[in-house]
């Protein structure tokens, strides 16, 4: 399964998503100098890790190729709630596994209800209950 692909620095824009040190990251800020006498546009792409919510920079030339995580978005059932975390039903498999709920949506997580999960990197994250 590819996790990954490469995309060139100057095509990222805010809300994109971007890998920085092996973490997939949505991009929150862009600054790019001009080109200089001896190379291309230094750019500066703030942004904040997805599952961990750290904040990482990265600098790099304009025309450099980056890596861009490969996002998908999951429809899931929830099936139970036990403190915080949800034991959840994958809508397309059938699969059934445990997913922590982040506390700003602890107090909606109930069972029946559908929720939105985002998967990168082999890993899961409960991104909004619907």
């Amino acid at each position: 399964m590819v996790e990954k692909v490469f995309a060139v620095a100057k095509e990222l824009k805010i809300g994109k998503y971007v890998l920085i040190d092996d973490i997939p990251c949505k991009v929150v800020e862009i600054e790019s100098s001009k080109p200089g006498k001896h190379g291309a546009a230094k750019m500066r792409v703030t942004a904040m890790g997805v599952f961990e919510g750290q904040k990482k920079t990265l600098l790099t030339p304009g025309d450099a190729d980056v890596d861009v995580p490969i996002i998908e978005r999951k429809n899931v059932v929830i099936l139970s709630v036990s403190g915080n975390s949800a034991q959840v039903m994958d809508q397309q498999t059938n699969e059934v596994y445990d997913l922590e709920v982040p506390a700003e949506l602890q107090g909606q997580a109930v069972a029946g209800k559908e929720a939105e999960v985002l998967e990168a990197m082999g890993r899961k994250k409960v991104e909004r209950i619907k």
